[in-house]
């Protein structure tokens, strides 16, 4: 099958403050980092000069046969629309990008931007290329849905422009999205980490996805379940409760590359499912590649060869 990555991540560069604290790259390691005051290892060791390049990943997707991936945003990567265009642009058939407002990293930031043109931002994001806009709620104020908030998710309606959200843990941000819902039925909604899966109240979140156009992707379960460690079985089961509720059809599979292959390699992010007992072959089929595949719009797909190993 011809698999789409539906979270994954890329920068230049990583230099931000969000709540206050200061991630950036540290020396001499660059691929270790301050993160919120501590000493994280944000890349693989081998990525020595810090940047998460779109070269660097479409090398891991080749390896691992992954044909697309959908790029995402987080205020804790700093602002990256500028490099994110210039990859669409460069490899439009292998990247779909999501646009993250400037605004939004401030309000993280702790600034005071109510009022800032929040809209007129995201629209000249559009205007430049973007045909999805990240909104990361859960590390916004727990009432994230202030006035220009719905006015860029009915801007985003009217445009046929995509949300990737990402929600504060069980479903104390479920109701402002039902409102979202309610207000403005045909906006395409991506709800990220898949409902925060080992957090109570997790399905919460999943059964946003019974709307006919709210779909889940699953960036980050294999961090989720990181303690359990590869392959991942209450994962699977997570994934296979979660289509009991609200249908395989609506979940696609996401890496959260590149922080989660600081524990195990880019192909065991999904090779975990396809070797699992506990799934289809057609679920398999719509989790990893079809769901996404008409979620995000993608054209034609790159077929990509097993390459053997020197291993092998």
């Amino acid at each position: 099958m011809k698999i789409i990555d539906a979270h994954a991540h890329l920068w230049l560069n990583v230099d931000t403050v969000v709540n206050g604290s200061a991630i950036h790259p540290l020396e001499p390691n660059r691929s270790r980092s301050l993160f919120f005051g501590e000493e994280r290892q944000m890349l693989p060791p081998w990525m020595t000069d810090g940047q998460n390049t779109a070269e660097r990943f479409l090398s891991n997707m080749d390896y691992a046969q992954v044909s697309a991936a959908v790029i995402t945003q987080e205020f804790i990567d700093g602002p990256q629309n500028d490099y994110l265009l210039d990859v669409q642009r460069r490899y439009p058939t292998r990247f779909f990008c999501f646009g993250m407002p400037a605004t939004l990293q401030q309000r993280a930031a702790g600034s005071s931007v109510a009022g800032s043109g929040l809209v007129d931002e995201a629209e000249s994001l559009i205007h430049s290329g973007f045909r999805g806009i990240k909104v990361p709620a859960a590390r916004l104020p727990q009432h994230f849905l202030t006035d220009d908030m719905m006015d860029l998710f009915r801007m985003m309606s009217h445009r046929g422009i995509l949300l990737g959200i990402e929600l504060a843990d069980g479903d104390a941000q479920v109701g402002q999205i039902e409102e979202v819902i309610q207000e403005c039925p045909s906006l395409k909604i991506a709800i990220g980490h898949f409902g925060m899966v080992t957090r109570p109240g997790w399905l919460a979140q999943i059964r946003l996805a019974r709307h006919e156009n709210v779909f889940i992707e699953s960036g980050g379960i294999t961090w989720l379940f990181n303690d359990e460690f590869y392959p991942f079985p209450s994962a699977v089961r997570a994934i296979r409760e979660a289509a009991d509720n609200v249908g395989m059809e609506k979940l696609m599979w996401g890496s959260d590359y590149p922080r989660t292959i600081t524990a195990i390699t880019y192909k065991m992010s999904y090779d975990f499912v396809t070797k699992s007992n506990e799934l289809t072959d057609e679920e398999k089929q719509m989790f990893l590649s079809d769901n996404a595949r008409r979620f995000f719009g993608f054209g034609p797909l790159v077929e990509l060869p097993y390459i053997k190993n020197m291993s092998e």
